[in-house]
């Protein structure tokens, strides 16, 4: 028998205003239909409600990850700080990273992502290739110190997670459990209800090889991914690759300076001397753990410093400033050029492939370069993709012009290699007698952001409408008010559960029709019963929220559609 919940006795209160804080849907129809309520900046209460539906979510992800071979343990979420000293990543993690110490002063983290102590567990638990391959799992909070933590439960401090973790003998063995790990991640996200892509990533700080994210398109999403309409590319635009292709520069003329007086932007040296920004070379300078580097892109291209920080990964890279061209002759602030660089490292852009010519500075007060040769006037000395992604611009598969969208990431894979078994000596004795070390792969769903993108996706003007998998009940009974109408709505209440089907009734005494009309809308549960004016009658009406579509029923035939 399934439960029967009674909103009288329910601790939640709809709202029929937005939070005066709320930027985007989730949290405005979360907080408004019940679900949850703001603790703190970035930290959140679950209500029965959104208890239920996150309790939903975890059920599906754990069938999915016990179906596929995987074993669920819990592990702490105070952990020492020893193993991620090991790692780097007590550093790397800067300031996102909850620091604390014990009354014995012992320094302590909250947990943020669990590599290091699953490591550390397999380590003490299989010494031998016989206890191999296995994949672990926990469902467990995590914590990040957000510098803004922002759009409800979508970016908080305080976050309910699946991360899991393959250990293997082989490489092909990691691809195996990568492959059977993403298999498992498309029959949650299509049993959750989602809309979902599978995309290219960068590993960042989790390290490792191979990384793909499943993201949700959504408006309030704060990846974008770009997506090619002829092939089957797909990727967050921070791994968007573009081909080095070097070009033919022999009947480019010599390097000739020219004076640009008061040029010092790309618009200004592009209006001044009549040509398109592409034309031109853009310098930017950062600082890469104080030390200069230069970073050449297209003009018309704007630097994703994402990728830049990626790329120098964990080294802090920041913006120069004023200060920094005190002393320095060979930087001339908006007139920096590649060539004569030999001070500092050069960092460029595919795009700017050997034999390309461009419009650059000089390195002097209000001259600039033309005819500059990558390559044969300046050296790069690494290459990586640095730019922007923009709409249009040619898959690496097949050419085609790209898509750019919004999404949120509702899940991330990695092939980690061997970087946390070789800090840690995760070694088993293999069949040959001799120590093999171990490879591993890291998967991880955001499972309380699951429910945000949800929200996202599954709403309307209305509130939101839940798919059935997940909704706090199957069927959300009103009783429009009279005695009549509410015991009716109770009689049936029951004998839904007696038939498995989960239900929430709403029998709140002296709450007008049209606020229980408007709270089960906004509630989202994707069935609505109503005992309403023909109740004496035996007649209800039912309701699909996600249709809208509505029909009078008798009430042995509504119990009948409904528990078909």
């Amino acid at each position: 028998m399934a439960q029967v919940q009674r909103m009288s006795r329910l601790m939640a209160k709809t709202l029929r205003d937005d939070p005066a804080d709320a930027e985007v849907l989730s949290h405005k129809l979360l907080v408004r239909a019940g679900y949850v309520r703001r603790t703190a900046a970035g930290v959140w209460s679950w209500l029965p409600l959104g208890k239920k539906v996150l309790a939903n979510v975890e059920r599906v992800v754990r069938e999915e990850m016990d179906a596929m071979g995987a074993q669920e343990v819990s592990l702490p979420a105070l952990l020492p700080k020893e193993p991620y000293e090991a790692t780097g990543r007590w550093t790397e993690y800067g300031a996102e990273l909850f620091r604390l110490n014990d009354r014995k002063g012992g320094d302590y983290l909250l947990g943020p992502t669990h590599e290091e102590i699953f490591t550390l567990l397999v380590k003490d638990q299989c010494t031998s290739y016989k206890d191999l391959p296995v994949t672990l799992y926990q469902i467990q909070t995590k914590y990040r110190d957000e510098a803004r933590p922002r759009a409800g439960i979508l970016r908080g401090r305080e976050f309910l997670m699946k991360d899991s973790y393959s250990f293997d003998l082989e490489d092909e063995g990691l691809a195996q459990s990568y492959a059977l790990h993403r298999a498992a991640y498309q029959k949650i996200f299509q049993r959750l209800g989602l809309d979902y892509r599978i995309c290219a990533a960068t590993a960042g700080a989790m390290g490792g090889s191979k990384s793909e994210e499943f993201l949700a398109p959504a408006a309030a999403g704060e990846d974008t991914f770009a997506d090619c309409p002829n092939c089957d590319y797909a990727a967050n635009t921070e791994a968007v690759s573009f081909a080095l292709t070097p070009v033919d520069a022999a009947d480019v003329p010599a390097l000739e300076e020219i004076p640009t007086p008061d040029t010092p932007t790309i618009e200004t040296l592009a209006a001044h001397l009549g040509v398109e920004a592409s034309a031109t070379l853009k310098n930017l300078l950062v600082k890469v753990d104080g030390e200069i580097v230069a970073v050449g892109v297209p003009g018309d291209r704007e630097v994703d410093l994402d990728k830049v920080e990626a790329h120098f990964a964990p080294a802090a890279v920041e913006l120069v400033t004023a200060a920094d061209f005190e002393g320095r002759d060979d930087l001339v602030r908006g007139y920096v050029g590649p060539q004569g660089l030999e001070k500092v490292q050069y960092l460029a852009d595919p795009r700017v492939a050997p034999g390309t010519a461009w419009i650059t500075g000089a390195n002097k007060d209000g001259v600039h370069a033309k005819n500059v040769v990558a390559g044969r006037d300046f050296e790069v000395d690494t290459y990586v993709d640095v730019v922007v992604v923009q709409e249009g611009d040619p898959c690496p598969n097949c050419g085609t012009g790209l898509k750019l969208d919004r999404a949120i990431e509702i899940g991330h894979i990695f092939q980690l290699g061997r970087k946390y078994a070789d800090a840690f000596q995760l070694d088993v004795l293999g069949k040959e007698g001799k120590p093999v070390r171990v490879t591993m792969g890291s998967y991880g769903i955001g499972v309380s952001r699951a429910v945000a993108a949800l929200a996202e996706q599954h709403a309307d003007d209305k509130g939101l409408i839940w798919p059935e998998e997940i909704a706090p009940a199957d069927v959300h009974v009103v009783a429009a008010g009279k005695a009549l109408q509410t015991e009716l709505a109770l009689e049936v209440s029951d004998k839904l559960a007696a038939a498995g089907v989960r239900v929430l009734v709403d029998d709140r005494p002296g709450v007008s029709p049209g606020v229980k009309f408007t709270d089960s809308e906004l509630i989202g549960v994707p069935k609505i019963l109503v005992a309403g004016r023909r109740s004496a009658d035996g007649v209800v009406e039912l309701k699909d929220r996600r249709t809208g579509e509505r029909e009078e029923l008798p009430v042995d035939e509504a119990i009948a559609r409904l528990t078909a």
